[in-house]
């Protein structure tokens, strides 16, 4: 069984589209098994469904406005350098309203909805596929895998949309009686998991550098420590996912084949610019490639 994992990472997810392109339509892969966090969760039904134009278009154009209902902060440009500020209008109004955190998502689970239609859904809940997305049980302190074979059309959106909700920044779900949030505070790459599925080859996307590459700037304002600390945060979790992952990997005969972003390609994923989204879709493309084509031409020993 082989299965396809994409990490989260926001608007990099661009990049993991690109990657998860060439691996299907250069290389031809076929995948019983698909897994994301976060924005990889965005992808996979689409992947599944082998639209990856569909996806590619959505992906490539989506803002701010398709993601936020009330959006917390406001982008600011200075000396080419995109930084968040807080828009302190909407941050009061949100609390005002009794919100838990300082943004509202409600737009994502919209644009998710128009995207991936009820009879799309259909066709792969009865299909031999399986798609699997990660989302963090904050009252019961643990994390939880949502198979689309175990729900209807209108609960597996939600918990698409779930898995992407970066919180503070965006909505808190309260469901079942518990409130969930982004995937990635507990499980930034799902390979234990593909793992435990049955997979015994997995194609995992990491949106990150495989070594850090830079040194953050000093923060400016409240928010920008704040993506800095959950930046950190959820870098210590990848790396832990990636550690148990090849333990586990080792001890039960399967391959892992890792896909990291050979550069930085944001500091911040939460702005979502259309031109660099573009540029990264493609750049992924080109990077699997030619990792690829290096790896066919290292002769055997």
């Amino acid at each position: 069984m082989r299965a396809l994992v994409i990490s989260g990472g926001g608007s990099k997810g661009a990049f993991a589209g690109g990657v998860a392109q060439y691996l299907m339509e250069g290389l031809g892969y076929h995948y019983d098994l698909f897994l994301g966090t976060s924005t990889g969760s965005l992808l996979i039904s689409h992947l599944a469904l082998q639209k990856i134009e569909k996806i590619r278009e959505v992906y490539t154009n989506v803002n701010q406005d398709s993601i936020f209902s009330n959006c917390p902060f406001v982008i600011q440009k200075k000396y080419g350098v995109d930084n968040i500020g807080i828009n302190h209008w909407n941050v009061l109004k949100n609390f005002y309203r009794g919100g838990k955190t300082f943004g509202e998502s409600h737009n994502l689970l919209q644009l998710i909805r128009n995207t991936l239609t009820e009879e799309e859904f259909y066709a792969l809940k009865h299909g031999p596929k399986d798609i699997v997305v990660t989302v963090s049980n904050l009252s019961l302190n643990q994390v939880e895998y949502k198979s689309i074979k175990e729900f209807d059309y209108d609960e597996f959106c939600e918990w698409i949309w779930i898995s992407c909700n970066y919180t503070p920044f965006m909505s808190l779900v309260r469901k079942n009686g518990c409130e969930y949030a982004d995937g990635g505070l507990g499980s930034m790459v799902p390979i234990e998991e593909a793992v435990r599925l049955g997979a015994t080859e997995v194609d995992a996307i990491i949106l990150h550098t495989e070594m850090t590459h830079f040194n953050r700037l000093p923060s400016r304002n409240a928010f920008a420590l704040l993506t800095s600390m959950f930046a950190f945060m959820l870098d210590r979790i990848e790396k832990q996912n990636i550690r148990i992952g090849k333990y586990v990997a080792n001890h039960s005969d399967a391959i892992i084949n890792f896909y990291y972003t050979p550069t930085v390609l944001t500091t911040n994923s939460l702005i979502f610019d259309k031109d660099k989204m573009t540029s990264w879709w493609a750049s992924g493309y080109d990077y699997a490639l030619s990792k690829n084509v290096d790896q066919s031409e290292i002769e055997p020993i």
